[in-house]
């Protein structure tokens, strides 16, 4: 599974799967670009990781649910690089709580980030796919887009569109080269889930077959497969990794 010297963009990058997704890549000799929006800090400690296993590493902050904003920072990373092979559209933000209690706005930052800064990013990179004939591209996803989840409707429904995504680009770029797969977590163990407390925590486990937390290194080690040659007829897939929750 050679990857030394494809260039990939995680988005969200910065902490949790997308810090553990860099990591990995970066291990296998990819040029890795972490993307983040507010959290500097995380990006940095993100990229002295990449440091230490790499000598290629950059972060760009941009917001992915700003159409024109991700365009320009995919064009700024293939004028560096001179290509762009792995798009991980790792980005993400929850909101918990029963949806009559939601605001417009709180569906909109979802929607935007969750859904359109998939689209964004897919939309920006797949001009340069196009002229390689090749490329993958690979959406975090959630088991809550194929099932759904109690108060969680519109993370659930923004995983679903983000399931449907999927499929659908596959089908459009296959002949192409460029292939589009999907990854779908249960419950990792991720600073997403410090709001549960030691109790919540166990129950949470105990509904786990495995009755253990998924970590970010079991959905970086997928990604690292997704981009390679190992998986060069593996497309339109949304691949579950959840210790057999759903």
């Amino acid at each position: 599974m050679s990857l030394v010297g494809k260039v990939a963009l995680i988005t969200g990058s910065s902490r949790g799967i997308g810090s553990c997704i860099a990591i990995e890549l970066a291990k296998l000799g990819v040029i890795v670009v972490i993307n983040y929006s507010k959290d500097e800090e995380g990006a940095d400690k993100t990229l002295e990781k990449i440091k230490k296993v790499s000598n290629y590493g950059l972060k760009f902050k941009c917001n992915i649910a700003n159409f024109k904003e991700t365009h320009e920072m995919v064009n700024v990373i293939i004028k560096t690089y001179g290509r762009i092979d792995i798009l991980v559209n790792n980005a993400g933000v929850s909101k918990i709580g029963l949806l009559m209690d939601m605001t417009e706005e709180n569906w909109d930052e979802l929607m935007n980030v969750n859904l359109k800064g998939v689209f964004n990013c897919s939309h920006a990179v797949i001009p340069e796919m196009l002229k390689q004939e090749k490329g993958s591209i690979i959406n975090i996803s959630s088991i809550w887009g194929s099932v759904g989840a109690s108060c969680e409707v519109m993370y659930s429904t923004s995983k679903g569109g983000v399931n449907s995504f999927t499929m659908a680009l596959a089908k459009e770029l296959g002949a192409s080269g460029i292939r589009v797969n999907a990854i779908s977590p249960g419950v990792i163990d991720t600073e997403m889930n410090n709001f549960l407390n030691a109790e919540e925590k166990k129950s949470l486990e105990d509904e786990i077959p495995m009755r253990k937390f998924g970590k970010g290194e079991d959905i970086a080690r997928l990604v690292a497969f997704l981009s390679g040659e190992d998986s060069k007829y593996i497309t339109g897939q949304v691949i579950k990794v959840d210790g057999g929750m759903i």
